[in-house]
């Protein structure tokens, strides 16, 4: 078992390796993008990375506490699903209300790794072999997709 210290010191670790790693790739825009804390330009929708002891998981996370408008989000992702699944080479995840770590009502795409343990260093070769396309193929699929989203800005 790891202590309170080393877990945040693995934690920071791999995600400040990954942040290096990433660095250099440019987003489809051609332009830096900060691959860690993606920007979406929309307030509620968010594209999430996360590792622990039994999986990872990428995703796109929509948080915005009215679920109607939630619903709405939901359904133009849905409208662009085979857009997003064309960019990802594999299909995700769909799930339309679902709680969050805190008990929050969320909807989410995602695709999920299991087994891996970000607290293993054998296994940050996987962990970023499996964020990184994921995350420069999401980053592609918004350059298009984004613009569908602007009726509900």
């Amino acid at each position: 078992m790891y202590s309170k210290t080393e877990v945040t010191q693995l934690r920071q670790a791999f995600w400040t390796t990954f942040g290096q790693y990433m660095q250099p790739v440019p987003s489809a825009e051609g332009g830096p993008v900060n691959w860690i804390n993606y920007k979406t330009g929309l307030k509620h929708v968010y594209f999430r990375l996360h590792a622990d002891v039994k999986r990872a998981t990428i995703g796109i996370e929509l948080t915005h506490p009215d679920a109607g408008v939630r619903e709405l989000f939901f359904e133009q992702f849905r409208e662009l699903r085979l857009m997003l699944e064309e960019a990802q080479g594999e299909a995700w995840t769909w799930e339309a209300d679902v709680p969050d770590a805190n008990g929050q009502i969320i909807s989410r795409i995602y695709r999920e790794l299991q087994p891996v343990n970000l607290f293993s260093r054998d296994d940050w070769p996987r962990l970023i072999s499996f964020f990184k396309p994921r995350l420069v193929a999401l980053d592609e699929f918004w350059s298009n997709a984004q613009y569908a989203f602007d009726a509900l800005r």
